[in-house]
C-alpha cells in the first residue's frame, strides 16, 4: 500500500495555502518555487524568514539574544581526536540586564552570565568558528528563557547550536572526542540560515 502524500505535497497539487490550507489569495512565490498567499507568508516570516515546507531561508533571521560578547582565544593544545592541531576557545559573557519586548517576560531581569566553548585548531574547525561568529552577531546563539539544566525561568540559555563546553570525556561530557560534532554543528547552524552562502 502507498503512502497518502503529506499534506503539503497535496497543497502544492491542489492550488491550496500550505500554511491556511485555503484557497492561495494573493499568491506569492518564494525564491524556493513554493506559493503562498501574500499574508500567510508575510505572517510566518515575521517570526523566521524560511520557507515552511524547505526551511530554505529568504533574508536574515535575527533572534533574541541579549547584549554580550564574543572573545576567542587560541593555544597550542589539542583536543581528544584532534591532537595533530591546537585548540580554538570562545568566551562568551554576559552582564545582568532586563528583557525587552522580544523576550518572554519584558520587563524582568535577567542575571549576568558565562560559557566557555571548545573547537579544534582544524581547517573544519575555523570554519565553524566563523559561522559560530555570524550566528552571535545575529543573536541566534543564546536566548532568555527556562534552563534546560537548572529548571530556572528568565535565564539566558543556549538556543539550539551545540557547544562543546569541555576539551575531553567525549560526548556524554560535552566534550572531545566526537568525530561528527563540527557536521552536527553546521547542520544546527543550518538550520538557522546561518551558512558560509551568505
Amino acid at each position: 500500500m502507498e503512502n497518502p502524500p503529506s499534506s503539503y505535497s497535496h497543497t502544492e497539487n491542489t492550488g491550496d495555502c500550505a500554511i491556511c490550507l485555503d484557497k492561495i489569495q494573493n499568491k506569492k512565490t518564494l525564491t524556493c518555487l513554493h506559493s503562498f498567499c501574500s499574508e500567510c507568508i508575510d505572517s510566518v516570516f515575521s517570526l523566521k524568514p524560511a520557507c515552511p515546507i524547505c526551511n530554505t531561508f529568504h533574508g536574515v533571521y535575527t533572534g533574541t539574544q541579549p547584549k554580550g560578547t564574543m572573545t576567542v582565544s587560541r593555544s597550542w593544545q589539542g583536543l581528544p581526536g584532534f591532537e595533530h592541531c591546537g585548540s580554538i576557545t570562545i568566551q562568551y559573557s554576559f552582564p545582568a540586564g532586563i528583557q525587552g519586548p522580544e523576550h518572554p517576560n519584558p520587563g524582568v531581569r535577567y542575571s549576568s552570565t558565562s560559557r566557555t566553548a571548545f573547537l579544534p585548531a582544524s581547517e573544519e574547525g575555523e570554519k565553524v568558528l566563523r559561522l559560530l561568529r555570524k550566528a552571535f552577531d545575529r543573536r541566534l546563539t543564546f536566548t532568555i528563557g527556562r534552563s534546560a539544566t537548572t529548571g530556572l525561568n528568565n535565564v539566558i540559555t543556549w538556543n539550539d547550536i551545540h557547544h562543546k563546553t569541555s576539551m575531553a570525556g567525549g560526548q556524554q561530557c560535552f566534550g572531545y572526542p566526537d568525530p561528527e560534532y563540527l557536521f552536527r554543528v553546521q547542520e544546527e547552524l543550518r538550520l538557522k540560515g546561518v551558512t558560509d552562502d551568505d
